[in-house]
């Protein structure tokens, strides 16, 4: 078909307009203290605050986010950090499920100020709470659960719980509890035996997301264990993904047991996405 000089003026047009648009999205992550490959989405009408809350009398700093466009009451997805404590992971995170139209809250477990500097402190911090009281671990996960619904954004209903690593282990505690959920997402989670009857109080649906090259044994012990309760579950293992296979801060050497997979990592968000889906009313 033969262009007229009015046809190309305009497509050049739409390009230069989509190439500004572009440079601007940039620019705005830019200024908002991010590198440009540290930004995996630019959500532009998602807002976010810190809220304080208190576990008796222990203080906590969660981190919630929401997308502006929405009105009214939507389901919450509660977030648990992995064993580096609550921070920028977890924070993109929860832009990110907020885009999706929900009410997005990332929970403190360690507590306001408690943000490990290194490997050595994060295996003390995590360790504390998996290997101390379990009823303590629930009550300061139940207090954030408690401090997202307060929210009038929440629908109470509607509540989904999802963690990394450290945070993987925490979602099922939480679940453990009894607290009234929908459903748990642990994405490569530690797995160890719990008291006997234990998962009989799960009353939600349960998605375990994990590599497959990474404690293989646990997945083993949590598949009877939430098959012998009765408990509507889910395990999907990503072939040749090691530990933390959603952090590209977890590096490239999958034979240190702790690596990136940009496969598994796109595959089991696209599977959480679905289950959000399904559970929620």
């Amino acid at each position: 078909m033969h262009r007229t000089p009015l046809t190309s003026a305009a497509a050049i047009l739409v390009l230069a307009a989509a190439f500004v648009a572009m440079q601007l999205n940039t620019s705005v992550a830019q200024e908002a203290g991010e590198k440009p490959g540290e930004v995996k989405e630019y959500f532009p009408d998602i807002q976010t605050k810190t809220v304080n809350y208190k576990d008796g009398e222990a203080e906590c700093d969660g981190f919630v986010a929401w997308d502006a466009n929405f009105e009214g009451e939507r389901p919450v997805v509660l977030i648990v950090h992995d064993w580096m404590g609550r921070g920028k992971f977890d924070e993109q995170r929860a832009r990110e499920i907020a885009s999706m139209g929900y009410l997005a809250f990332s929970i403190d477990v360690y507590g306001k100020g408690v943000r490990p500097a290194n490997r050595e402190e994060a295996a003390k911090a995590a360790g504390a709470w998996r290997g101390g009281d379990k009823e303590a671990f629930r009550k300061r996960l139940k207090a954030g659960m408690d401090a997202a619904l307060t929210s009038e954004m929440a629908d109470a209903g509607n509540v989904v719980a999802i963690g990394y690593c450290f945070g993987g282990s925490a979602v099922m505690q939480l679940a453990r509890s009894g607290a009234k959920l929908k459903g748990v997402v642990p994405f490569h989670g530690g797995y160890s035996t719990e008291p006997e009857g234990d998962a009989g109080n799960i009353k939600c649906k349960v998605l375990i997301l994990h590599g497959a090259d990474d404690n293989f044994d646990g997945l083993v012990g949590i598949h009877k264990e939430l098959k012998a309760a009765g408990v509507e579950y889910e395990i999907d293992a990503y072939g040749h993904a090691v530990h933390a296979f959603t952090n590209p801060a977890a590096g490239n050497n999958p034979a240190s047991g702790v690596a990136y997979d940009a496969v598994a990592d796109t595959r089991s968000w696209e599977r959480m996405k679905d289950f959000l889906w399904e559970v929620f009313e």
